[in-house]
């Protein structure tokens, strides 16, 4: 980052620094309020529109992707490897994974004719096994008679 920041010409501030260390060491793809949340814990002085302006600028010197549609807000990845996404629908998780196979795939022609291309990666959506976990717990909980769940017959 600072090779990179210098090179543009960005100063590179503490806590432009702070919320770019932030975001390099999660995986977890956060939104910019997130940031700000983990960030502040370190430098209460530090304000959410500076958050958004560092991950914005930070995108602009291609240091991070963004990734999903803007749903609750855009997500930063500081990964910029070759990956792809699952997501859960549930409770919002991102995480990454590799696959061979989908770097392989080729992009249909109805795409390429849609302009040009600068990186394809695949985002899996579907629920988590801790999202799962629970609802199978509350679904045997709500399956079981009354007196089985401590009431009184």
């Amino acid at each position: 980052m600072k090779a990179v920041a210098k090179e543009a010409g960005v100063k590179l501030t503490h806590q432009r620094l702070e919320i770019f260390r932030e975001l390099a060491a999660t995986e977890g793809h956060p939104d910019a309020e997130s940031l700000f949340r983990a960030v502040q814990e370190r430098v209460p002085t530090v304000s959410l529109d500076t958050v958004y302006r560092t991950v914005r600028m930070l995108h602009d010197l291609g240091l991070v992707a963004t990734l999903g549609p803007k749903r609750d807000g855009i997500r930063f990845d500081a990964n910029l490897d070759q990956h792809h996404h699952y997501v859960c629908v549930r409770c919002g998780l991102v995480r990454d994974f590799e696959s061979e196979e989908l770097n392989s795939l080729r992009l249909p022609d109805s795409v390429k004719d849609l302009g040009g291309i600068l990186d394809a990666r695949v985002e899996v959506r579907g629920v988590c096994a801790r999202c799962q976990q629970v609802q199978e717990t509350s679904q045997t909980t709500e399956a079981q008679p009354e007196h089985k769940r401590g009431s009184t017959p």
